[in-house]
């Protein structure tokens, strides 16, 4: 049974004329669910209409200043991750690289304070926000003993890779194992993603086909979310002090950089931002971005020989000197690589971002170093004060900090939830990493989120319940 709990929301999104304009809430249509929510100042459940699905629904979504709406209560583990997951991807949290505000984008506050309100309803306390977006909150210790403190973090960024506005999410249910056909010519098919046929069966969760979904990671807020609100409802499950954080910017290496260690107050952590079912993660990558610049000069064409100097030509060959067996295409496992995540620019000026990963600590001293070379190059050809790079550090490898008792604890989780337990190392980055690094060793766990930062991303709603009952092992586990 669902029991209603009510809150104020303040500043979320939705069309400036609630006259004229939707977002989204759920509707069944034939591929699926989709979401389209038509009044949110009185939304009741005899409110939801079936309709078909509007493409173009999203694409004017400005914000209100307060909205009144209402939370579900969820009495088993895979409604209200589903429920909820298919609630928070609607909202627009993508961060901004090129922003030096924090968060980086003013809707991750809006989504911060509804999850900082939905905390509130379901029980939790010492429900803070902080002025960067950071999201705290407790769940008491409902039993004596000598326990230690475990938080549970996820992120609520969506990645820049691909648009996150207007994500109106499809449920396939009882996934038959065939190609998954969206909206916008894209194609989500077993043949060139195999691991789709592990899924016959299950309840798949997909984008409409133009936008990411955002399971990375807003199925770790799903499933944290839910797992405290089902131990607050058994009473009968031992547990110690557990804290939870949900934080913004983990997609551009910038989601702890404001967060308050000691005022978390916890002995560990887990971040619940993993890949596929059995995924455990304590190694991952260091990571640096490095920014060139390339300055040109501009002439008239018709007068240009030997004046002119094109600074898009002269970054097509910074790029194509970089190693074709470095790139990420080509890598895998504890493979190192340069991404080209984005090339700007004209004549007169031309700016290349390239995020570079390695394992290990020396090989990135020498893939930092073939930047500069390559740079050092350009100046030497085209004069002085052509090129210029500048290197930033994102995260580093935490495997150092996480001490053994920690891994063996999550592995006897996994098993008591009856999930192979498989040390996978990440390419790429969580907040658990650079928390590790600060004094909380943070691991990760997984979610069951798949092709994810694109428009093949996928996951399914089983992966997700059986992440939450791993968060719930580890809380029972630590009493004993």
């Amino acid at each position: 049974m669902k029991n209603r709990l009510f809150a104020i929301l303040v500043a979320v999104s939705m069309l400036a004329s609630l006259a004229s304009c939707d977002t989204p809430t759920n509707t069944e249509s034939q591929d699926g669910i989709e979401t389209q929510i038509t009044d949110l100042e009185n939304l009741e459940s005899n409110d939801i209409e079936t309709q078909e699905p509007d493409p173009e629904s999203h694409d004017d979504i400005e914000t209100i200043e307060t909205v009144v709406t209402e939370f579900e209560s969820y009495d088993d583990i895979k409604t209200g991750v589903r429920e909820r997951f298919l609630r928070y991807v609607t909202y627009d949290t993508q961060s901004d690289l090129d922003s030096d505000t924090s968060p980086s984008s003013s809707k991750q506050i809006d989504f911060a304070k509804i999850l900082a309100e939905e905390c509130k309803a379901i029980g939790l306390v010492e429900v803070e926000l902080s002025e960067y977006g950071i999201v705290t909150a407790t769940l008491p210790a409902n039993t004596q003993g000598d326990i230690p403190v475990v938080g549970f973090l996820s992120h609520m960024d969506t990645a820049p890779d691909a648009s996150g506005a207007g994500v109106v999410p499809r449920v396939h249910e009882n996934y038959d194992g065939n190609d998954i056909v969206l909206d916008a010519g894209t194609v989500i098919s077993p043949t060139e993603f195999p691991e789709l046929r592990n899924y016959v069966g299950q309840t798949l969760v997909t984008a409409s086909g133009d936008t990411l979904l955002g399971a990375d990671d807003k199925s770790g807020l799903a499933i944290i979310m839910s797992a405290m609100e089902y131990l607050i409802k058994n009473p009968d499950i031992p547990h110690g002090k557990i804290r939870i954080a949900f934080t913004p910017d983990e997609e551009i290496g910038r989601g702890t950089e404001n967060f308050d260690v000691e005022a978390f107050g916890v002995d560990f952590a887990f971040t619940v931002d993993g890949g596929p079912v059995g995924d455990f993660t304590y190694e991952n990558f260091n990571a640096v971005r490095a920014d060139i610049e390339i300055f040109g000069r501009a002439m008239h064409t018709g007068y240009a020989k030997g004046t002119m100097v094109n600074s898009m030509l002269i970054a097509n060959e910074l790029i194509a000197a970089l190693p074709a067996d470095k790139a990420p295409v080509n890598t895998e496992g504890y493979e190192a690589f340069y991404h080209v995540l984005s090339v700007e620019g004209g004549v007169e000026k031309t700016t290349i971002a390239i995020p570079i990963r390695s394992f290990f600590e020396d090989e990135m001293d020498e893939m930092k170093l073939t930047i500069q070379l390559l740079v050092d190059d350009i100046n030497e050809e085209y004069g002085e004060g052509t090129a210029s790079v500048t290197f930033t550090d994102q995260y580093s490898n935490m495997s150092s900090q996480i001490e053994p008792w920690i891994i063996e604890l999550a592995e006897r989780a996994y098993n008591a939830a009856g999930i192979e337990f498989a040390p996978t190392p990440a390419r790429g980055g969580t907040d658990g990493s650079n928390l590790s690094f600060r004094g909380i060793p943070c691991p990760d766990i997984f979610t069951g989120m798949r092709n994810f930062h694109g428009l093949y991303e996928y996951i399914a709603v089983e992966s997700m319940e059986k992440s939450a009952q791993v968060v719930l092992k580890i809380c029972e586990l630590l009493t004993q």
